[in-house]
């Protein structure tokens, strides 16, 4: 199946807007563009069919960052530029560089999720563990990552009603994205453990632990 051209528009003075087909598009150009960066690029914030491309235009023209931009389609999306390919992307393998962040499998919703999906408890979070994360984009709140997984079999419906109140650290799943609150706010993720990292902090550097494209394993931890 071949993939729509991306679009790119303006944003502003400073920034480039490309609109993807699809979350694994977004996560390829993203890969591509952060792998060459040039002089005068300030930031990527990719999210789930677009990715923002903020720049300095004193130092890189909106014009030549856009060339840069297409070069990257046409090299990360092939499919996208010539019509051809089945816009598989290919799983990325373990790193020593993946964040390892330990849960407590104890979340108020692991019995009800596992119960829908018809597995135990213990298979869900069994995979939960086996599986390689990837951080594809930050959204609903700062430091706040929404995780994929090429091998994540499960989907998993949010709650009717949102709690008004989740805990900081709180892991859940929704769809097929998994991810932790990094601090207390309403949510309507599946609640299925809890960690102790600290996933926001301002006075770090990045405030964030979670950055798009981090590899990410969960360990289960111990009392």
């Amino acid at each position: 199946m071949s993939r729509a051209e991306p679009r790119l528009l303006p944003a502003g003075r400073s920034a480039i807007l490309v609109e993807c087909d699809g979350l694994d598009a977004v996560i390829e150009l993203h890969d591509a563009l952060a792998r060459d960066l040039p002089d005068g690029v300030v930031e990527l914030v990719p999210a789930a069919r677009t990715l923002l491309v903020a720049v300095d235009p004193a130092r890189l023209p909106l014009e030549s960052a856009a060339n840069w931009v297409r070069r990257a389609v046409r090299e990360a999306l092939p499919s996208a530029s010539s019509g051809a390919g089945d816009g598989a992307r290919a799983e990325e393998p373990a790193s020593d560089d993946d964040l390892v962040i330990d849960v407590d499998y104890r979340g108020d919703d692991l019995a009800d999720v596992a119960a829908h999906l018809g597995v135990t408890a213990e298979h869900l979070v069994a995979r939960h563990l086996a599986t390689r994360w990837r951080v594809a984009f930050i959204g609903f709140a700062p430091g706040f990552g929404y995780l994929v997984a090429d091998d994540w079999p499960f989907d998993v419906p949010r709650l009717d009603v949102a709690r008004t109140r989740v805990p900081p650290g709180a892991v859940g799943l929704a769809g097929a994205f998994s991810g932790a609150y990094p601090r207390e706010s309403p949510g309507g993720w599946r609640l299925i453990g809890r960690t102790e990292a600290a996933l926001w902090d301002p006075d770090a550097d990045p405030p964030a632990l979670l950055v798009p494209g981090r590899g990410v394993r969960f360990r289960e931890a111990r009392a």
